[in-house]
């Protein structure tokens, strides 16, 4: 599906996120909190969109992402990029000071195993920021995001890219655990100080946490291939 889309997928991000997601890729980096230059790995890079955030602020950023065109996709300038699962990534452990993830979570089909894989590559005292869709807790937006989510957004989907893939965007937020159980599992992976920031409204939020620096890293996992993208 994500090879599908990736010719039209920056375009749709802007249609979707009304030109939004820009502000919140930049939001996300700035709350890693690292100081350049850090090395960072943009997990499910995609087409490069937060790997150029990274540069901007000066850090050095690893692309990986397990979907060949949105690889070929990419704008990633001076990035290098690597195709690889997002539960077994080819790093070597506590080599990354940081990780970034943007609306990835909810398409890994074992995010405990992608969660732990973050924890092994990045640093004791290192820090994640992971992007992602929300929904509002407000009624009035709540209303609003409905409309706009389930049903403007296939249509979008349809006229300027694929219809079944865009279909599925509002469905796939079903697959994103509750606060609550997201910071268990970021906890699980070896991380602390878990914080969830609600953006605009609540239609997104970024999840911040450090690695714990008295904790082993976790062993590497063994799973079968994963798909993982973001749409």
């Amino acid at each position: 599906m994500f090879d599908r889309i990736a010719s039209r997928y920056d375009l749709m991000n802007r249609l979707i996120s009304l030109g939004l997601d820009r502000t919140w890729r930049r939001r996300a980096v700035a709350a890693l909190g690292l100081a350049p230059p850090s090395v960072v790995v943009d997990l499910a890079c995609g087409t490069g969109d937060l790997c150029r955030e990274l540069t901007r602020a000066d850090h050095r950023g690893i692309g990986v992402d397990f979907t060949a065109n949105m690889l070929a996709a990419a704008r990633a300038g001076p990035v290098p990029l690597v195709r690889a699962d997002g539960a077994m990534l080819p790093i070597a452990t506590a080599a990354a000071d940081g990780l970034v993830c943007g609306f990835a979570l909810r398409n890994f089909a074992d995010l405990a195993a992608v969660l732990a894989e973050a924890g092994r590559v990045v640093r004791p005292a290192g820090r994640i920021s992971l992007l992602e869709v929300d929904e509002p807790r407000s009624r009035v937006l709540g209303v609003g995001h409905r409309v706009w989510f389930r049903g403007v957004v296939p249509r979008l989907g349809a006229l300027f890219s694929d219809a079944a893939a865009y279909r599925y965007l509002p469905r796939s937020v079903a697959y994103l655990p509750s606060p609550s159980e997201m910071a268990t599992l970021v906890e699980g992976a070896g991380f602390v100080a878990v914080q969830r920031i609600p953006l605009h409204g609540g239609i997104a939020q970024i999840i911040t946490a450090t690695r714990d620096g008295f904790r082993p890293p976790a062993p590497r996992p063994r799973p079968a291939p994963s798909a993982g993208g973001r749409a």
